[in-house]
C-alpha cells in the first residue's frame, strides 16, 4: 500500500477561511474513473502498457491489488504517478482466496466481470458498506451471458461469486439504472467472450458520460463498440486489446472543489491539465458555475473559474444525472446563492458509499441551511451557515466538499479527514495552499 496518504490529519480537521480571494493556479491527482479502466485494459491487453500521471490513492491501489491477484504484473510507482501492467492477453489466474475490494464500486462492478475470464471460481467481498451496495443487475447480465454469478448471501449485493471458465457471450439486457458502471463492466471484459456481446437497456442509463468515457478509452486501447441505438451496445469477440502507453487526465471531479472555492469566495481558480474533448463528464460543471455567475475561461489544456465579486451566486435548478459527483458539490455552494438550488437526477446516489442524498440534507441542516429532501434530490434554500462539525459518513466527496464552505465562513470542520485518501490523498493540504494564493479583497 502506498504512503502517500499516510500523514495523520486531525480528527475533526477544521477548515480555516481565507484571507482574501485566491489567485491560484494548480494541479490536481489524475482521474480515479480512468485510472481505474487504464489498470484493466492493461491488464488484458498483451504486453506492457505504462500508464502516466495516474491517480495513487486507496481506490485504484485496491484495483492494482486485486489484478495481482487475478495474475497480472503490476508495477506501481507513486512518486512518479506512473503504473506499469504487465497484461495477461485475457488469461488471468484464479486467486486462492476471495478479492477485497473496500469500498471501491468500480472495482467491485469491474472486477466481477473480469472474473469471469478465470479459470476456476472467484469470490468478491468488500467492507460493510460495499455489502449495501446492489450489483444484481450486472450478476443477471453475466448469467444471461453464459456466466454463472451469484450473490452469496441472496442481497443483490456482495460478497459475490462468479463461476470463472470464461465468458461465453450472447446477448443480455441490463437495468442500468442504479449504476452505469454494469454496462462499463460488460464491455471491458466483452472482447475477450467465446462469441460476440450485445447489451440492451431494459431503462434509463445513469451517468452516461462514464460510458462514453468507457467506448472511447476501450477504442484507444484497439477495441470497438458499436452502438446501433442510444441503448443498444454491440462488441465482436476476438478483439484484443493493444498494450500502449497511456496519460491519464488530471481528476475533474476533484477540480470541483476548488472551482467552487473561486465561486464563493470571487476568486480566480485555474487547474491545469483539463482540456476541451475532455473524457470526464464532470467537466461540465464549470458550466453549471457559469449559470450561476461565474466567469468561466478555457484554455488549450487548462479551465479557470473567476467567482463573482461579492461571492453572491444565482440560484439554479439543475439535472445532474450525467455528473452525480457534482451533486455534492454544488450543494455544499448552494447556501451562498441568491435563490434556491434544485438539484435533481441523483435519486442512483443513494446506494453509493453513503446514501447521499440524505447525508447533504443532514449535514446541511447541521449548519443551519433549510433542505427539501426529494427522492431523487434536494432543494437547498440559501441562508447563513453557523458553525459545525460535518459528518461525512465515510464518504470522500462529503469531506471535499464540505470543506469548500469552511473557506468563507469561520468554524466549519470537517470529521473523519482521512477519508478523502479514497481519491484525493493530499487533498487537505491543497486546500491549504490556497490560503497562500490570496489576491486580498
Amino acid at each position: 500500500m502506498s504512503t502517500v496518504y499516510q500523514t495523520p490529519l486531525p480528527d475533526p480537521y477544521p477548515v480555516r477561511p481565507l484571507a482574501g480571494p485566491p489567485d491560484a493556479r494548480l494541479t490536481v491527482p489524475g482521474s480515479k474513473s480512468i485510472t481505474n479502466r487504464a489498470l484493466v485494459l492493461g491488464a488484458l491487453a498483451a504486453g506492457t502498457t505504462v500508464i502516466e500521471g495516474a491517480l495513487f490513492a486507496e481506490d485504484p491501489e485496491v484495483m492494482a491489488a486485486c489484478l495481482r491477484r487475478l495474475g497480472t504484473e503490476v508495477r506501481a510507482e507513486a512518486a512518479a504517478g506512473r503504473f506499469t501492467v504487465a497484461g495477461t492477453g485475457g488469461r488471468l489466474a484464479t486467486p486462492a482466496a476471495p478479492l477485497f475490494v473496500g469500498n471501491a464500486g468500480t472495482a467491485a462492478r469491474f472486477l466481477t466481470a473480469l472474473a469471469t475470464l478465470a479459470p476456476g471460481p472467484v469470490r468478491l467481498d468488500g467492507v460493510p458498506r460495499m455489502r449495501e451496495r446492489p450489483i444484481q443487475p450486472l450478476l443477471d447480465a453475466l448469467v444471461s451471458l453464459g456466466a454463472p454469478a451469484r450473490s452469496l448471501d441472496g442481497t443483490g449485493c456482495p460478497p459475490v461469486e462468479v463461476a470463472g471458465g470464461g465468458l461465453p457471450g450472447g446477448e443480455a439486457t441490463l437495468e442500468a439504472s442504479l449504476s452505469s458502471q454494469y454496462l462499463t463492466a460488460l464491455l471491458l471484459v466483452g472482447p475477450y467472450a467465446r462469441r460476440d456481446v450485445t447489451v440492451r437497456l431494459a431503462g434509463p442509463l445513469v451517468a452516461r458520460p462514464y460510458v462514453d468515457m468507457t467506448v472511447r478509452m476501450m477504442a484507444e486501447f484497439g477495441v470497438e463498440v458499436e452502438c446501433p441505438d442510444p441503448a443498444t451496445f454491440h462488441v465482436r469477440a476476438g478483439q484484443r486489446y493493444r498494450a500502449r502507453p497511456y496519460r491519464v487526465e488530471p481528476d475533474a471531479s476533484s477540480a470541483s472543489y476548488f472551482f467552487a472555492a473561486a465561486a464563493i469566495t470571487g476568486g480566480r481558480v485555474r487547474v491545469d491539465g483539463l482540456r476541451p474533448g475532455s473524457l470526464q463528464g464532470d467537466t461540465g460543471f464549470v458550466t453549471v458555475l457559469e449559470a450561476m455567475g461565474c466567469r468561466v475561461e478555457r484554455g488549450a489544456d487548462w479551465i479557470a473559474v473567476t467567482g463573482p465579486a461579492d461571492g453572491r451566486l444565482a440560484g439554479i435548478d439543475a439535472d445532474l444525472n450525467a455528473m452525480s459527483d457534482m451533486a455534492l458539490t454544488l450543494a455544499a455552494i448552494a447556501p451562498f446563492a441568491a435563490g434556491p438550488v434544485r438539484i435533481r437526477g441523483i435519486g442512483h446516489t443513494r446506494v453509493q458509499e453513503t446514501d447521499r442524498v440524505r447525508a447533504v440534507a443532514t449535514e446541511l441542516e447541521r449548519l443551519g441551511v433549510t433542505v427539501a429532501e426529494e427522492e431523487a434530490g434536494l432543494v437547498i434554500t440559501p441562508g447563513p451557515l453557523r458553525p459545525a462539525t460535518v459528518r461525512t459518513y465515510g464518504d470522500h466527496r462529503m469531506a471535499m466538499a464540505f470543506s469548500v464552505p469552511g473557506l468563507r465562513v469561520a468554524g466549519i470542520a470537517i470529521a473523519d479527514p482521512g477519508c478523502v485518501r479514497k481519491t484525493f490523498p493530499g487533498f487537505f493540504a491543497a486546500l491549504e495552499a490556497l490560503a497562500g494564493q490570496g489576491a486580498g479583497r
